[in-house]
């Protein structure tokens, strides 16, 4: 029985020299981070939800980056996202993530500005992030914003070497000082190239008026491509899996060496492509993508925040030079994808001005 007991005495002796050295760790030590409510993050979405193929799921990715860059892990004192059916919800879900402890919250996309500024006054002690938007003279409200317009130049100078018929199509969602970015730098980006490599291109502008009219979307790139489009760029949001899948349509009736092009927008949208070309041979039509790096934006917030650094009345801007804005490799040809490179480091440089305003329509 001695034996016994001096032996329990060791293991209980153990673990409290474990625990408490657990507890007494240093600053950086995730074991500390991990149960600190002060790190925790939370996401608010738009309408759209997490799987939107577009700044929601670019933002839940930038957290997954996050919580497993400090070990945390989803749930209370790590992060979440809470799922708004519409803008209705958006106050409601802002109090909930504060009831539920979360400490830093980002609201995704510029619906979300009114919501975001009216809990960070109820809030005052809680943190608050806008994406694509800014909100002014609130110290614990940080802005988050990007050059589209600069990675959607890229997308324009690789439609320009690409296009076999010289006509190429640009969808947008709703007009605006967001999705005009897009607009511009792609627009200039087509005509820039156009002019170096000695061709006249025509290029075909629409907008939906929504960002989830599916099916108007499909209407117009049916048009674009009758009227001989190869390569289509949209930023419409979910409205863009309506050019998807005219694109798909077009493409299974066709062999793999004739089809269209779509170029994605936001995160890389390459999964929406996928098709068995005529002969049941598979194939995708995703060009590229112009990614806008809300992950990028949110893991660099949440970092900030981390070590206690919050960039509260900061509108941050990323672009080319910090990763903020890119393009993917795709199925860009060398040619293309060597002058689109060459076209970034020049806009990094300044050689190269890309215009922030569309031209007038």
């Amino acid at each position: 029985m001695m034996n016994i007991r001096h032996i329990s005495t060791i293991v209980t002796v153990a673990v409290a020299a474990v625990t408490l050295t657990a507890c007494g760790g240093r600053r950086g030590q995730a074991s500390n981070k991990a149960t600190d409510a002060k790190h925790s993050v939370a996401l608010i979405t738009d309408g759209n939800g997490v799987n939107d193929h577009s700044f929601n799921q670019s933002a839940w990715n930038g957290f997954l980056a996050y919580g497993k860059a400090h070990q945390l892990k989803r749930g209370q004192n790590g992060y979440q996202y809470f799922q708004s059916g519409s803008a209705a919800d958006f106050d409601n879900n802002f109090s909930q993530a504060v009831a539920a402890g979360y400490h830093t919250m980002f609201g995704v996309g510029y619906s979300l500005k009114t919501a975001v500024s009216t809990a960070a006054k109820k809030y005052p002690k809680k943190n608050f992030v806008i994406i694509d938007d800014v909100v002014s003279g609130q110290k614990n409200v940080a802005s988050a914003n990007f050059k589209s317009e600069q990675a959607s130049y890229l997308a324009g100078v690789v439609a320009a070497h690409e296009t076999k018929t010289n006509t190429i199509g640009f969808i947008g969602g709703v007009h605006g000082d967001i999705d005009d970015l897009f607009d511009a730098g792609f627009t200039q980006g087509v005509t820039d190239t156009a002019k170096k490599l000695h061709k006249h291109i025509k290029l075909l502008n629409q907008y939906i008026g929504s960002f989830d009219a599916v099916d108007k979307a499909k209407a117009i790139a049916q048009a674009m491509y009758t009227k001989k489009a190869d390569i289509i760029f949209h930023a419409a949001g979910g409205a863009g899996d309506g050019l998807f899948a005219e694109a798909k349509a077009i493409n299974q009736t066709r062999p793999a060496n004739k089809k269209v092009w779509v170029i994605g927008v936001d995160v890389d949208q390459s999964n929406l492509a996928n098709y068995h070309a005529k002969g049941n041979q598979k194939d995708n039509f995703a060009l590229t993508s112009v990614i806008t790096g809300v992950n990028v934006a949110v893991k660099d917030i949440s970092e900030r925040a981390y070590h206690d650094k919050f960039p509260g009345g900061q509108n941050l801007i990323y672009g080319l030079k910090n990763d903020g804005v890119s393009l993917t490799r795709g199925q860009i040809s060398s040619q293309a994808w060597i002058a689109a490179q060459k076209a970034r480091t020049n806009i990094i440089n300044g050689k190269i001005k890309v215009r922030i305003h569309p031209l007038s329509k």
